[in-house]
Order: structure tokens, then C-alpha cells, then sequence
């Protein structure tokens, strides 16, 4: 039975659910894990994730569609993703099949929590590992923790989907994902300032250009962007630094197999932008965010679709994948993992 919950309400932040997953490696392997009631983690003092911020992270989410199933988007790219990580940051990769087979017991231990369709509100999954162990030289710990909890949530963005505004910031990420596949913890640590500075000087997000030229547009601070041109065609910055995010791979299919546009990951010059017609950030919580404003060192750039609603071509591609989640639309094979029929 669903909980009773205000999900028109919901905001997107944490709300305790009934279980969590929780699975330690230990002397070169990791443990078959348990599913636990206890939200709390005991650490050393010295641990490998308190000392040198060893650790990453990732996001998903499970809906419920339109016949009621409850179903999860694209995980194995979460896991693949996430193995990628872990491997950078010198962290043993949680096997991916099991990542999958764990997502789906969290799923379906807190199913209750999994809002209604319609709703506009989902169950976000954070699976995130680091270092447990006690670290005092700059090494990589020896043992990690791997856990996944689950939270329903309403929109990242307060008020739905609406427009936001972007700025281009005088100085470069203080720590860029680098390799094009890190999603860690410290990356969002290191930007907390950049984005709070943001919204003090009343703007929703910072938008980065490229560390060595900064001329080419690369990502904002927790999303991937998409532009659309004059000509219908949806492109997104081509970049080694930015992450990869699914939302936005899943954006550039839908333009092209299911709208029938041009889509093309390529470099964008910032000197291109103000020739745009629509722009928006694309991940896992926000899905599509149309911008309708960037300022760029006091110039502003308004974009066409305006402040007050998504762009005609935004719009179709959110109401696209938002369809296919929904189980509206019917999805690329291997998109939808099927929890609870």
C-alpha cells in the first residue's frame, strides 16, 4: 500500500524510508550484503572518505507508470558508471550485475514509497561508496562501504519545470570531473561555494566554459546542458571533462529516433550561444530544465523560448522521455528494468 504521503508537496530532499542496502570489502572481496533498517553509518575517525574525501556517488530513480507498474530507468548505465568511478578513485568496482540485482531489493523493500503515477513526484536511489577504513598517509583506504538508500522526491528544481538562469563565472570548476566519467563526492564539495555564490547574486546555476581556452561551453555545476538551433537541430558540448550523463544520452536518442531531428554531440563555442533559440540542463533529477536566461560577465543572452515556459522542441523531448519512463511511450529495448508488475 502506498504511503501516505502530500506528494504534490514534496520537495526534493530527504525523507527516511524503511530500508537501506549495506555490503562492506573487506581483505580483497565484498560481502554478500544485507538489507538494514539503520540509517546510521559508524565510521573511524580516520577514515579514507573523512581525510581525503574517497568516495563516490550516483542517482536514479524508480516511478511508477501508467499501469501501475514500478519500474527503474536504464540502471546497468548506473552501475557501469559508477564501476568507472570507483576505478579512478582507486576503489574496488561493485559488480555491476549485483548493483542491479541490490537496486532492485531496495526498490521493492520501500515499494510503499514509490509515489503514484501522476503524481510528478518519483523514488530517488543514492548508491554511494567510500573508504571505511583508517587512513593517515595519502593513500587509497584498503576497506569500502557500498550502500543504497531511497527517498521519494518532487522536483529538483521548486515550482515544477520552469525556466532557470545561468552565469558564466569569472574562474574555472575547482574541481572538474576531469575524466569524463568521476561523479565524486569531493567534485560537488569543491563547487559548493561556486553555487551558493551563484544564488546570492541570484541566478540558479553556474554554466562552465573550458578550463584551457574558455571559449567552449562544458557543463553547469550539477547538470549537462543541450542547446537547439535555429534549424530544429539539438546539439550538446562535446567535452573529456564533463560527466556522462544518461539523462542527456537518452535526450540525444530520443531526438534523433523518436522526433526525427539532427542530434549531435560537438564542440559549442560560447560566441554560438546567443544564436540559439532553446537551451536546458539535463540529468537524473531535474530531467530537462529549459534556461531562459545566461549572463556572461554582464552580457545577457535571453533565449527565445523566454523565462515563462519550455521551448516548442524542449518540450518535445521531455514530454518524450518522461513518456517512456511513464510507460506512455514505448522504450528502447534494455531502457526499462521492471521491479514490481
Amino acid at each position: 500500500m502506498t504511503k501516505n504521503i502530500d506528494w504534490s508537496s514534496l520537495g526534493f530532499g530527504y525523507v527516511q524510508t524503511d530500508y537501506r542496502y549495506v555490503s562492506n570489502f573487506k581483505d580483497g572481496k565484498w560481502d554478500d550484503g544485507t538489507l538494514t533498517t539503520d540509517n546510521t553509518v559508524t565510521l573511524h575517525e580516520s577514515a579514507g572518505v573523512l581525510q581525503y574525501a574517497q568516495t563516490c556517488f550516483e542517482g536514479m530513480k524508480a516511478y511508477r507508470t501508467i499501469d501501475n507498474k514500478v519500474v527503474c530507468f536504464r540502471p546497468d548505465m548506473n552501475a557501469k558508471r559508477m564501476a568507472d568511478t570507483a576505478r579512478y578513485l582507486e576503489m574496488p568496482a561493485f559488480p555491476e550485475d549485483k548493483f542491479i540485482e541490490v537496486v532492485e531489493k531496495v526498490i521493492k523493500a520501500n515499494i510503499d514509497f514509490v509515489p503514484p503515477y501522476g503524481s510528478g513526484a518519483s523514488l530517488y536511489l543514492r548508491p554511494y561508496m567510500f573508504g571505511s577504513n583508517a587512513v593517515i598517509g595519502v593513500k587509497p583506504a584498503t576497506e569500502f562501504q557500498f550502500r543504497i538508500f531511497a527517498t521519494p522526491v518532487g522536483p529538483y528544481f521548486k515550482g515544477g519545470v520552469k525556466p532557470i538562469t545561468l552565469r558564466v563565472p569569472d574562474f574555472d570548476r575547482a574541481a572538474p570531473c576531469g575524466t569524463g566519467h568521476i561523479k565524486a563526492g569531493l567534485n560537488y564539495a569543491m563547487s559548493l561555494h561556486a553555487i551558493v555564490d551563484a544564488h546570492n547574486q541570484g541566478y540558479n546555476e553556474n554554466m562552465y566554459l573550458d578550463s584551457k581556452t574558455r571559449t567552449k561551453v562544458e557543463e553547469t555545476g550539477g547538470a549537462n546542458i543541450i542547446f537547439v538551433t535555429k534549424d530544429n537541430e539539438v546539439i550538446t558540448p562535446k567535452s573529456s571533462t564533463i560527466l556522462p550523463s544518461i539523462t542527456r544520452r537518452s535526450l540525444m536518442y530520443v531526438a534523433e529516433h523518436y522526433l526525427g531531428l539532427k542530434a549531435e554531440e560537438r564542440e559549442i563555442y560560447m560566441s554560438e550561444v546567443k544564436d540559439f533559440k532553446e537551451c536546458a540542463l539535463c540529468g537524473t533529477a531535474a530531467v530537462l530544465s529549459p534556461v531562459g536566461k545566461i549572463v556572461d560577465h554582464g552580457e545577457e543572452i535571453n533565449l527565445p523560448s523566454g523565462m515563462n515556459d519550455m521551448g516548442e522542441i524542449t518540450k518535445k523531448l521531455y514530454d518524450t522521455l518522461t513518456g517512456i519512463q511513464m510507460g506512455r511511450i514505448e522504450a528502447p529495448e534494455g531502457w526499462i528494468k521492471v521491479i514490481n508488475e
